[in-house]
């Protein structure tokens, strides 16, 4: 995710859990793949410590019964490549059984180095390889989250889609999970149907909302300011046809009173929004788009980030999405909140372009004691998990970057995880803080959270990237292998037992 503020670390946002497969069309499954045998329940896998490198965060109070394995970090050496190196920031990301061999397939952006990288696990989900499929040249801007389109849950692919997210002519990229590595440099693998943006994620809505056709859900990262008035949007792509990324339409959300700035809307109220088409959008650059914005009176969050749906069957219209918030001067700016929120946003299943849109949690009533600049989001059943980056350094920020356990049962949150810090430990400070930041909450950030239970045979298990922007080291720099990145950061990605989802 982007950073506006002075003295802000190089940014991660680590991933959410979600690979895809991109062929130069998309195309939807056959029907034998919409329609699959059921599969036999995957053998439980025993999961161990992979890393060389302790985890980097630990269940909060009340959470102790929270298992934490390492996946793999930067440090690390792969069995079958050596010479590899998971880069800095690892941020959106997923999981998928290797159709090709044995074993499973993790893909991950690396924002910072604009890259994705593609490591094959074994059939014990240990990592043995690891290659870069996009390297900076090919993803040509910062990469944040990303998703992984499933032919089961959304009826195409498998394709990974990474929104591009460095200014408003950033596009979304979809790639082919499974692709050659010698295409890692290529440009044309993106989508300008999904319009320009500085864009967080594109997220499409699985097949028991979306029926026929193609709904994309897509988080416009952009604080407001004098030369870009819209601020951020959540953006819309439909096409009538289930798979296609190129022919569909653009829609921006607006409130139906027409009311524009976030700074309008309170908590324990609901809002009526549509979606409005802005005509022609493939073909517009970012500025048209967004003065195309302006003109519709679109709803201006500061920098929407991930966006989520609500996991179970018939709940894919339940939408949830954040706004990270932004400051001028650690003060807030008017119209906009500063510390964060996150929105509920319920689309009529008769109508996906209208909808019902609340607040159910934020930052700005307490500061520095609440939601500080929440960026990622998971989903499940029951809960949405919300990730901070606090890395904007707020002087009145009174804890490290959490994940928060939102219930939707009792409509209330509470600290989940938490970033091991370990001040007054010379020893891990000589270990992870290069930058000298350390010190500091909010220097480490989290990036996708995904649900690995039933590719694992264990039922709440999720891997959780992680971006320790302090820990640097020479041999971490170049990872992608372009000669055009200076990053020298680390990466880490955990598996997280006993989640309730």
């Amino acid at each position: 995710m982007r950073k506006i503020y002075v003295g802000k670390i190089a940014l991660l946002a680590l991933t959410s859990l979600l690979v895809t497969s991109c062929q130069d069309d998309i195309y939807p499954p056959k029907e034998e793949e919409q329609n699959p045998e059921p599969e036999a329940p995957q053998t439980a896998i025993n999961l161990v410590n992979h890393s060389n490198i302790p985890a980097l965060v630990y269940g909060m109070q009340g959470f102790e019964n929270l298992e934490i394995l390492t996946l793999i970090s930067s440090s690390d050496k792969l069995a079958e490549s050596p010479n590899f190196v998971f880069g800095a920031q690892p941020d959106g990301g997923g999981f998928m059984k290797n159709p090709n061999g044995e074993g499973f397939i993790m893909i991950t952006n690396h924002e910072i180095l604009q890259s994705v990288s593609r490591v094959y696990l074994d059939n014990n989900f240990k990592p043995v390889k690891g290659e870069y499929i996009v390297d900076a040249v090919g993803g040509m801007t910062r990469l944040c989250s990303a998703t992984l389109v499933d032919p089961k849950e959304h009826g195409f692919g498998p394709v990974f889609l990474t929104a591009g997210e460095s200014g408003e002519e950033s596009l979304v990229h979809a790639i082919d999970p499974l692709g050659s590595f010698a295409d890692r440099s290529r440009t044309d693998r993106v989508k300008p149907a999904l319009g320009r943006a500085s864009m967080e994620n594109a997220v499409p809505l699985p097949t028991d909302v979306s029926g026929s056709g193609t709904y994309i859900l897509i988080g416009e990262d952009q604080s407001y300011g004098t030369s870009h008035q819209s601020a951020g949007q959540l953006i819309m792509y439909y096409s009538p046809t289930r798979g296609d990324l190129d022919n569909g339409k653009l829609y921006s959300l607006k409130r139906k009173d027409n009311t524009q700035t976030e700074g309008s809307m309170t908590k324990n109220t609901t809002y009526n929004v549509e979606f409005v088409e802005i005509p022609n959008a493939k073909n517009l650059t970012g500025a048209e788009i967004n003065a195309a914005n302006i003109a519709i009176n679109a709803l201006r969050f500061s920098r929407v980030e991930d966006v989520d749906y609500r996991k179970g069957k018939g709940n894919g219209n339940e939408i949830y999405f954040t706004a990270t918030g932004q400051a001028s001067g650690g003060q807030p700016v008017s119209g906009y909140t500063m510390w964060g929120r996150v929105y509920k946003l319920v689309l009529d299943k008769n109508n996906m372009f209208t909808g019902k849109l609340e607040i159910i949690a934020e930052g700005d009533s307490n500061p520095g004691n609440d939601l500080i600049n929440p960026d990622n989001l998971c989903v499940t059943e029951n809960y949405v998990y919300i990730q901070e980056d606090g890395d904007s350094y707020y002087p009145g920020a009174n804890h490290d970057s959490y994940i928060w356990q939102y219930s939707m049962a009792t409509k209330s949150y509470k600290p989940w995880l938490n970033m091991k810090h370990n001040r007054g430990n010379a020893e891990w400070f000589n270990l992870f803080d290069q930058s000298g930041n350390l010190n500091k909450f909010g220097s480490w950030e989290y990036g996708a959270m995904v649900d690995v239970s039933d590719l694992v045979g264990i039922p709440g298990t999720f891997a959780v990237n992680i971006h320790p922007h302090t820990w640097q080291k020479p041999e971490f720099q170049n990872a992608d292998g372009s000669g055009t990145q200076s990053n020298k950061e680390g990466g880490q990605v955990v598996l997280i037992k006993n989640v309730q989802r």
